[in-house]
């Protein structure tokens, strides 16, 4: 999954994702975890916020540091790509400065549709 690709969202929702200006209906801090533990977390978390019925969520990856581009900041686009995730997440868009800017991604979660038998 590419941040900043909206393809499948009309152009409305994607732009005011762009800008950060959906509301944020949870948040996970990833920052100081090893790979493992978030891993681990965001995939509950995921989980959690399409059960939940949540459409926008912050993952807070931190930077990096000393000049690195960050191990979980270059990691988790690519765990909201696995297949146990990617059928939940619909876009993943770089944060602006005021969520955490590089350090955080926005998630736009898929809306759940239940399957009437």
């Amino acid at each position: 999954m590419t941040p900043g690709s909206t393809a499948n969202i009309d152009r409305r929702t994607g732009d005011r994702f762009r800008r950060g200006e959906l509301e944020i209906d949870g948040r996970i801090d990833l920052h100081g975890m090893t790979q493992a533990q978030a891993h681990h977390a965001l995939a509950g978390f995921v989980h959690r916020a399409w059960n939940e019925g949540r459409r926008c969520v912050l993952v807070i990856t931190g930077k990096g540091s000393f000049g690195s581009l960050g191990v979980l900041r270059q990691a988790t686009p690519r765990w909201l790509a696995d297949p146990g995730l990617r059928p939940m997440v619909l876009a993943i868009q770089p944060a602006q400065p005021k969520h955490g800017g590089d350090g955080a991604l926005y998630v736009l979660i898929k809306r759940r549709r239940d399957r009437k038998d």
